[in-house]
């Protein structure tokens, strides 16, 4: 049954899917004519909405400061997963793979992880151990098998690089008030560990099920697993030796590593936040590549799978634009949504509900930041107000309301191509070719997500 299932979206997935350049036009559209019927403004404002209103903080270059971040995540992410130290552990773990069941298991449960860890991260890593696994398991299923490592990408906003709790460990501001949570009340959250765990267990199982037969098994084309050829330096001129020096590498890798330790100890793990992700991500990938000269080339290198980001980005600011955008009488597309399922809310089914409402707002604005900008003024006042009628403690609360948001984000970046480019480049397929199999997964999630905040709001 589930592999008729997955097989028939696959067909659906491959004859309609765009390119997902096209795919953030088209929602552009969509949100563009539900924008006007839902607020009742006229064309022209909504225009000047989607393109700032002049300021280039707002419309499409609402997001620049976020987009530079969560590029320097992918790009320092890729930069260290291709380090030779990597990639030799990521042999070692692909050795583990000896059949399409081990092969799929160990892809998911390994990009769950580092997913867990650091998105960017997870994301290439999960490519490349796909990779490497099928140079070794050759009747596995390839698009299935980067599907597979694609999926581990469902659970990183509720890992340590969630851009969502990492803030509210540092305090947000909305409407002039500050809410904050530590992570004890999110990433570390009894529930939230819970649920990551039962993805992390089950996850893997789900994916080797849909697992097509012989006849329908799509192999790798051999030419996709060739290997670049490691470059070679030649150290002769005053400036080449520079480049290459290693008491410059050792100064600014010791540099870096005592920051990190000031970090730990000043400020604490609990107030860890994307650019300390960031610091730390950098500093380990100067030590993994040991060598100045070689790390700028692998930056140089991991820079070409942001260029999907750096495209689309100004886009779906657009669409975020679209979706706060005010009538006279304060109502933007954002609200009506949010408020929907806010008025239909109480404090048991308040955090599932905001999960849900966070899957739809996420599918026209695919950026945690953006989507904590459009959904957080919302979200987090009614929290106080629910959280003061039922007697519950506010900083306790606004935990799990960040994370309904924060889950949404995740949940439906299954279906949403933007975030699957990095992957599809190193793996060499298109979106089209993934996605059936994740809607599986999409349906699954909601049901251990739906299930974790109920309890959540229950307990």
């Amino acid at each position: 049954m589930l592999k008729k299932f997955s097989n028939g979206c696959v067909r659906i997935m491959n004859r309609w899917l765009p390119d997902p350049f096209l795919f953030a036009i088209i929602l552009t559209i969509v949100v563009f004519i539900a924008a006007m019927v839902g607020t009742q403004q006229n064309p022209v404002e909504l225009v000047w909405a989607w393109a700032g209103k002049g300021d280039v903080k707002d419309g499409l270059w609402g997001l620049l400061s976020f987009s530079m971040q969560m590029a320097l995540v992918l790009v320092l992410g890729s930069a260290l997963a291709t380090a030779p130290i990597c990639k030799k552990i990521l042999r070692s773990i692909a050795g583990l793979a000896k059949s399409k069941m081990s092969a799929i298991v160990v892809t998911t449960m390994v990009s769950t992880l580092c997913c867990w860890l650091n998105w960017g991260f997870g994301l290439i890593i999960g490519a490349l151990l796909a990779k490497e696994i099928a140079r070794r398991v050759r009747d596995v299923d390839y698009p299935l098998l980067i599907a597979s490592a694609y999926s581990g990408f469902v659970i990183w906003h509720a890992g340590l690089s969630g851009s969502i709790p990492l803030q509210m460990a540092g305090g947000k501001e909305f409407g002039k008030i500050v809410y904050e949570a530590p992570l004890t009340h999110t990433i570390f959250h009894p529930m939230n560990i819970i649920m990551c765990l039962a993805i992390l267990v089950l996850m893997p199982l789900i994916n080797y099920a849909m697992h097509p037969t012989k006849e329908h098994t799509v192999l790798v084309n051999p030419d996709i697993l060739e290997d670049e050829e490691a470059r070679t330096y030649s150290i002769n001129t005053p400036a080449e030796k520079i480049e290459h020096s290693k008491i410059l590498w050792a100064l600014i890798v010791l540099m870096g590593f005592v920051y990190i330790v000031l970090f730990f100890i000043r400020v604490g793990a609990a107030k860890l936040d994307l650019n300390a992700v960031n610091g730390i991500f950098l500093f380990l990938g100067l030590l993994a590549h040991g060598d100045l000269r070689r790390y700028v080339d692998a930056i140089g290198d991991a820079a070409g799978g942001a260029a999907g980001v750096l495209l689309q980005f100004p886009f779906y600011a657009g669409i975020m634009g679209l979706m706060v955008a005010e009538n006279s009488e304060g109502t933007s597309l954002a609200i009506i949504i949010a408020r929907f399922f806010t008025d239909i809310s109480n404090d048991t089914t308040f955090p599932m509900l905001t999960f849900l409402s966070g899957g739809i707002i996420n599918f026209f604005v695919p950026s945690g930041g953006g989507q904590w900008a459009v959904q957080g003024p919302i979200v987090m006042p009614a929290a106080t107000e629910i959280a003061a009628r039922a007697g519950i403690d506010a900083t306790t609360y606004y935990g799990r309301a960040a994370m309904g948001i924060a889950w949404g984000d995740q949940w439906t970046n299954m279906i949403q191509p933007f975030w699957a480019l990095p992957a599809l480049g190193v793996a060499g397929l298109s979106a089209k070719d993934i996605m059936g199999y994740l809607v599986v997964i999409l349906i699954f999630v909601a049901i251990v997500a739906c299930g974790g905040f109920l309890l959540w709001g229950l307990f």
